[in-house]
Formats: C-alpha cells, structure tokens, sequence
C-alpha cells in the first residue's frame, strides 16, 4: 500500500533507496506508528529523507500521497470500523488525567463513557465550537478538545493545552532548505561550513589523549603528550555591494553576512558601490569622510584569503568598462581594473549575486562581471553557495 508513496518520493526528486523503505516498513511492522498521524509521518521522513534539504520536497510528497489523512475524524473511525469497546476504554484512558480517572464513576463507568461517546458521534454534524453537549472543542462537554470537564475524553488533543499542530507537512517549515531557493541564516551557515578547513596552529597546549595512552603504553609509566591546539584557519575577506539596485536585497545579505560573522574565526568586510573602485568603507554613515584605499586593503590582506564579492553586478557597462565611469565620482581607473587587481591579490575569488541567474543573461553587466572572474559567479541559493564554496577550496 505505500509503493505509490515510494514512487511520488522517487519522482519529487528525493534519492530515497529501496534499503531506507524497507527501514520504514520494518518501523510500521513493529507498531511504531500505527495509531498516531504525526508519528506516521515523522517515521517515515526519518528513514527516507538524509539531507535536510529534501524535507520541503518530502513534506509536497507526503501531503500529495496522504492528502486528507489529517481531517480524519474519530467519527469517521468509528462509522468505517467496529472497534472493540475495549480499545476504546483504553485510548480514552490514555487520553485522561489521574483527576478525570479518579471521578470517572460519575458516568457511570467506562461502558457508560463509551456509550455517550457513541451517541453524541452519531447525532453531531460539522465542526462544533464552545459549547457543553457536543463534541469539540473549547467548550464543556466531556468529549473533544481544549475544554473543560472533570469526566470527559479528549478528542483531537494529544497533550492538555499543548496545541500541537498534526499536519506537520502543510506547514513546511523546512521550505527555505530546498537548495532552489533563497537563503536564510540558518542554512546559509550550513552552506559556508564547507568552506571551513581546521589546521594545526600555535603552541601544544590542547592534551592529546591518543597519543598520552599510546606513549604510556609503550613506556610503562604516565606519558603526557600535548599537539597544537586546533583553529579555524580559514582567512575570509567580503566586499558587499550596497545602495541602488542592491535595497531589494538588503535582508538576504543581512543574513549572508551575519551567517559569516558567526562561522569565520578571521572575517574582514569593507563595502563598495556596484564596482570596485580606489576605496571601500566600513561605515556606510560615513562613506565619504572614512574611506579605506583600496590599495591599502591590497597591501593589508596576504593571498592566503579567500575573497569573496556579494552584489547583483547590475550597472551601467561604462562602470565596469571606462574611466569616469562610476555614477556617483570621478574614477580615474575603470572597475575592471580594479577587480582583476583583487583577483590577482586574492587567487581563491568569488562573486555571489542574489539576483536568480534566470535573470542573468538579459544585464549586460552581469556579463560583463562573469567574464571579469572568469564564470565564478554563483547564485545566491543553498545550491549556488555550496557550488562557490567549492570553487574557494579548490
């Protein structure tokens, strides 16, 4: 019965095997989600999805393969099923406080509960809100949800005031993951982890435990052996375009740069207007009167870092191109030179623009930029990120 499941999985473009459904089935066989929706669905994502970045594709695939499981109604069950009376006993138990169990008797008893639950699924029709007879929810009848009476079942409420929400798979939470899409903090910091390279550096002071038992055992006596303490030594230098075309953009980059701030031990950043001219700056606010040379930043930042430009590269070609060029000063040399002076400091480059690269081919400009670092150009996707980090480490 889950085969076509498999096959909606298989067509969302999520590389589930044959082994990982298997996991699953063996999980339903054991009773691990026989009853329970929610429980069904995170078992099920569990062992078929591995990359965090398929669970939005999981979540369509779901909802398209068990649409309507979550609007299943207890009354529904009960109409399609004759349940024992004793399984009924023991889910409303389950479902019941020590208080409610303790002042049960005045129903009179569990077959009387049962009863009266039958009864009112039988009469009740839609949804009902408030209220003290029918079942639903808010209200003071002894059958549904989120109300009160010290002798009821709850009905749709698996924990007293919790409000979980079932159908985890409609709110797609995990949406922004697909590597399709723009990015966020958080999976932007999963992105540039790839670009993080551990190296030994410094003095010996971190205890190196494998190497204290080994040279213990050798010696017959308490060896202690220390290595260099282990750093980050990724060396990051960022230029971010900003003003103009760049205020749509203004968020994603917030979050590109706050990502990178946390992830990178050694992260400088200056900012630039489209191109890359004679000076950058760290305070937007005074751009003009605190202007670094770009020279000096040349001078400053050995080839050891990793350079990477964040801007939509959409200009006027004669910014990129010519002398005078830049719309806001006079630039006695033109951007190119600029930039292929950056790519000849920094040899690991890379130019990340949040404009969709289905845009791409109809700005010149970005052309332009793309011919200047020889195509490392990459989108500002989970999937274009990690393709740049690649490109960095090679």
């Amino acid at each position: 019965m889950f085969l076509p499941f498999f096959d909606n999985l298989r067509k969302a473009g999520i590389p589930v095997s044959l082994r990982e459904y298997l996991t699953f089935l063996e999980g339903m066989k054991k009773g691990l989600a026989t009853y329970d929706v929610e429980a069904f669905y995170f078992l099920a994502r569990v062992s078929m999805v591995k990359d965090e970045r398929n669970i939005d594709k999981f979540d369509r695939a779901f909802a398209a393969s068990f649409e309507g499981l979550g609007e299943i109604s207890f009354a529904q069950v009960l109409d399609a099923v004759d349940i024992p009376a004793e399984w009924l006993a023991k889910m409303a138990e389950k479902h019941l406080s020590a208080e409610e169990k303790a002042e049960i008797e005045a129903l009179g008893g569990f077959d009387k509960l049962m009863d009266t639950l039958r009864e009112r699924l039988k009469d009740q029709q839609g949804r009902h809100q408030g209220g003290n007879k029918w079942i639903g929810t808010a209200g003071t009848s002894p059958f549904g949800a989120y109300g009160y009476n010290p002798e009821g079942v709850r009905i749709g409420q698996k924990e007293s005031r919790h409000q979980r929400a079932v159908k985890v798979w409609d709110k797609r939470e995990f949406r922004n993951l697909d590597d399709t899409v723009e990015l966020g903090t958080r999976n932007v910091k999963v992105a540039l982890k790839r670009l993080r390279r551990w190296a030994r550096e410094g003095a010996a002071e971190e205890l190196d435990l494998d190497g204290t038992i080994r040279a213990t055992a050798e010696h017959g006596y308490l060896d202690v052996k220390t290595r260099p303490e282990r750093h980050n030594a990724v060396k990051v230098l960022l230029f971010l375009d900003v003003g103009g075309s760049m205020d749509p953009h203004i968020k994603v980059v917030e979050e590109l740069f706050s990502a990178a701030r946390s992830e990178f031990k050694h992260l400088e950043y200056y900012y630039f207007h489209n191109c890359l001219y004679e000076g950058v700056w760290r305070d937007n606010h005074r751009r003009w009167d605190q202007q670094t040379p770009t020279h000096e930043v040349l001078r400053t930042y050995g080839p050891d870092y990793k350079c990477i430009f964040v801007g939509d590269a959409s200009m006027s070609p004669y910014e990129i191109a010519y002398p005078g060029g830049a719309n806001e000063h006079w630039n006695k040399e033109s951007g190119q030179v600029w930039l292929q002076r950056a790519r000849d400091q920094w040899a690991s480059n890379l130019w990340i623009n949040p404009v969709p690269e289905k845009y791409w081919e109809y700005t010149h400009s970005i052309s332009m930029i793309r011919e200047v670092f020889e195509d490392r150009m990459v989108p500002m996707t989970l999937a274009g990120l990690e393709q740049g980090m690649k490109e960095l480490t090679r």
